[in-house]
């Protein structure tokens, strides 16, 4: 059965190494990520925005997942990421999903708060967990985008507070990620990052990982930092093997022929993405 995010985190956090969260779209992706996440040995979050749980179904991703979870014997959560609707998470805390991040980050503190503690209420007594973001990144997830003069850090006493004061399970901090690809070089800012681990006893979320640095993501790992989020870096791979695909073979109609290689450079990255995070052979 599918698993929260909790133990996972709290292993991951206490042996320092961290859970990749693959956002997925589709049987195919899904597929990609828990069979390759299975070979490796490596617990694993599968993740969706509310674009791709509205585009393939939620109690259609549930039941694959609860599928997939029958197969491989691996810890699987179900994670909801970046829901800004109240309404919509309890709707798929209910249909089976196992993890949801309530994301008020674009709220004032004590607004965020609120919305966060409402979330956590509803989705522990349902026995799902909750992560939030305090701090902005810039860039754009799915719909919703931040502009980068908006893109604020993570204050680490109100990362303190805000812990405290919501009862979240896991933190999404800004430390100078962005969602999507860079323009320019990636800087993290480690020592805002160190003293947030200092003072906040709950798992740590890097998102906006995709395009950075490996060495960066791993010094990140090293301070604090245990769920990884992948998103951007598993569709360009993607998509570009199924353009190659059909340019090579422009009369080509058959989605088993043309997902294929999709399917085969996507698990590349999931594979180097699981050894950079150091998951492998941790479940």
């Amino acid at each position: 059965m599918l698993v929260t995010t909790k133990e996972m985190l709290a292993k991951a956090q206490k042996e320092n190494y961290a859970v990749p969260a693959f956002n997925i779209h589709n049987l195919e992706t899904l597929r990609v990520v828990v069979e390759t996440a299975a070979e490796l040995k490596s617990p694993v979050i599968v993740a969706g925005t509310p674009g791709t749980i509205e585009y393939a179904g939620g109690d259609y991703l549930v039941a694959i997942a609860e599928t997939a979870t029958k197969k491989h014997d691996i810890p699987i959560a179900l994670h909801l990421d970046h829901f800004e609707n109240i309404d919509k998470i309890k709707e798929y805390v209910n249909a089976g999903f196992t993890s949801a991040m309530i994301d008020a980050s674009k709220e004032d503190f004590e607004n965020n708060i609120n919305t966060v503690k409402k979330v956590v209420e509803y989705a522990h007594a349902k026995g799902s967990v909750v992560e939030a973001e305090l701090g902005k990144l810039g860039g754009v997830e799915d719909d919703l985008v931040v502009d980068e003069k908006d893109a604020m850090y993570t204050n680490p006493d109100s990362a303190k507070e805000f812990v405290e004061r919501t009862g979240i399970d896991s933190l999404a901090v800004a430390i100078g990620t962005a969602h999507g690809l860079y323009k320019g070089e990636p800087k993290l800012d480690f020592e805002r990052l160190k003293e947030i681990r200092s003072k906040v006893d709950v798992p740590l979320v890097l998102h906006g990982a995709s395009d950075v640095p490996e060495n960066l993501v791993k010094e990140a790992i090293k301070f604090g930092i245990c769920k990884v989020n992948i998103a951007t870096d598993l569709k360009i791979p993607f998509s570009d093997a199924v353009k190659q695909y059909f340019k090579e073979n422009p009369d080509a109609n058959d989605p088993r022929k043309y997902m294929t290689p999709g399917k085969e450079a996507m698990k590349e990255v999931v594979i180097a993405k699981i050894k950079m995070c150091g998951s492998e052979n941790k479940a």
